[in-house]
């Protein structure tokens, strides 16, 4: 069958058959799109920001999620962010996140600019989510997004900056979210 019939998968068939495959894939809306493995590098920014959000979140009535927990966007798409932060209570067997405040990519260089372009417009129709942050793996720094009104306000952030998470009263300084990465001199 040709690329220009293919029907549409509805969220429901792309989240069953997401379960049954081997890699993960993000829905586009139309179709499952493969989500590219990523590096130590990336992991380990991913188990810096679980401890750091984890840990903050204590006692709160929000929680931290891994990448296992997809989010209903615009378009039909679901994406599977780094982590995100939700307030909202629900069942265990749920696979996307009710109101999310705040999503988190660590960025690969195959999928950053789909991170920066596609994932900024389509976070930003859902309403819930207040804070859009973007960890570079090139060097300590990143991009939050804070929502203000309709639009996004962004703010670069470096090494001893510290990541203010206003909605969710979460303020982390950069260097436990950088903590043990190594940079090449040539990267940064």
């Amino acid at each position: 069958m040709s690329a220009t019939h293919r029907k549409p998968w509805t969220q429901a068939a792309f989240l069953d058959w997401a379960e049954m495959q081997d890699i993960r894939h993000e829905f586009d809306g139309i179709a499952p799109v493969p989500i590219a493995g990523g590096t130590a590098r990336h992991s380990r920014i991913r188990g810096n920001l679980f401890a750091a959000l984890h840990q903050r979140l204590r006692g709160t009535p929000c929680s931290y999620f891994g990448a296992d927990l997809g989010i209903a966007t615009i378009g039909n798409a679901i994406r599977f962010p780094d982590a995100l932060i939700t307030c909202t209570q629900f069942p265990g067997t749920e696979r996307i996140a009710p109101d999310p405040v705040a999503v988190f990519e660590v960025l690969s260089p195959s999928t950053a600019r789909i991170d920066r372009i596609v994932k900024v417009r389509e976070y930003g129709a859902v309403a819930s989510i207040q804070h859009y942050v973007l960890l570079e793996t090139s060097s300590a720094a990143l991009t939050h997004l804070a929502r203000s009104g309709a639009n996004w306000q962004a703010e670069v952030l470096a090494e001893g900056d510290t990541l203010t998470l206003g909605a969710l009263g979460l303020v982390v300084p950069l260097a436990g979210l950088f903590e043990g990465v190594v940079f090449d001199a040539a990267e940064t």
